[in-house]
């Protein structure tokens, strides 16, 4: 299998295209579904953070991208979560296991873990929960989950069966019980909130509860925090807010409509803070992780 050629020199030789064989798809609920394909080259590649761009069925040229939730780069599948919101992911829920599809991937910057900041606060919001898995996983596999909490938002039922948490999280509010058992299993401290009464998750949105936690910590440990974030922009920019109130750095995965999803056609660029000024830049593969400070230089306080 060879690398797709792009549009840009220096991603050649990183973005992979594959005939990815369904090994297991299923409905997750309230128009969610997880979708396992055998991508080994993707597998092998993807860093948490990074995305695919994959082929919802043959009738359909226009792919979707679609961020990676999990990989075994041993057994060679990438695992996806998404939600059915037009014409073409619901032609991708229609793909049964053992059909084939395109798979267009790793593409992107992938979040970057700083030493100096061994605490982790991962911030995820309905479809942007998935890269927050991965990127726990990846700390699980390092070694790293202790000091990693998670808080992950949905308006949805969440795609998963919450339980009450067995890890205590010292400075959260009363109702703050639910959590993922997946990142639980991995050792992630993790709790669950939404503004729609889900059973068990707290009434409010993630940075409140990140900001009680964060507001709890002694100066020196809350030094050593670093803030991961994906979801909707207006979650990205109070994650942005709250980065500056406790000055705390924070990387943000952006979502963005795509074309290409590999840098040729630019319909995708946002305006993006860089020592010369502010530029467009490319969600696809100049992000879609950026410095959230570049991106919401000016959080609001309203």
């Amino acid at each position: 299998m060879s690398p797709t050629h792009t549009a840009d020199r220096k991603h050649r030789g990183t973005i992979f295209q594959e005939e990815g064989r369904i090994l297991d798809h299923h409905d997750a609920g309230a128009d969610q579904w997880i979708l396992r394909v055998l991508a080994p080259e993707c597998a092998r590649a993807a860093q948490p953070g990074q995305f695919a761009h994959l082929q919802c069925a043959p009738r359909l040229l226009m792919r979707r991208p679609l961020s990676i939730q999990r990989v075994d780069r041993g057994a060679g599948w990438v695992e996806f979560l998404y939600k059915v919101v037009g014409d073409g992911t619901r032609a991708l829920s229609q793909q049964a296991k053992g059909d084939t599809l395109s798979v267009l991937g790793p593409i992107g910057q992938p979040f970057r873990l700083n030493p100096e900041r061994p605490r982790r606060l991962l911030l995820g919001g309905g479809v942007g929960i998935p890269p927050m898995i991965f990127l726990a996983h990846r700390l699980h596999l390092q070694g790293e989950a202790g000091k990693t909490h998670a808080v992950l938002g949905s308006e949805v039922p969440f795609p998963f069966h919450a339980r009450p948490s067995e890890i205590l999280w010292p400075g959260l509010p009363d109702g703050a019980i639910a959590t993922l058992p997946l990142l639980e299993d991995w050792g992630v401290a993790c709790r669950l909130t939404s503004k729609a009464g889900l059973p068990g998750a707290y009434d409010g949105f993630v940075t409140d509860l990140g900001r009680a936690w964060l507001a709890g910590l002694a100066p020196e440990e809350r030094a050593q925090v670093e803030i991961f974030a994906c979801g909707p922009h207006p979650m990205l920019a109070a994650c942005a807010e709250l980065a500056a109130e406790f000055d705390l750095p924070c990387q943000v995965s952006l979502e963005e409509f795509m074309a290409c999803a590999v840098g040729g056609c630019a319909g995708c660029t946002v305006p993006v803070r860089t020592p010369n000024g502010v530029a467009m830049k490319r969600v696809c593969v100049d992000g879609p992780v950026f410095a959230a400070e570049d991106v919401f230089p000016e959080p609001s306080r309203a």
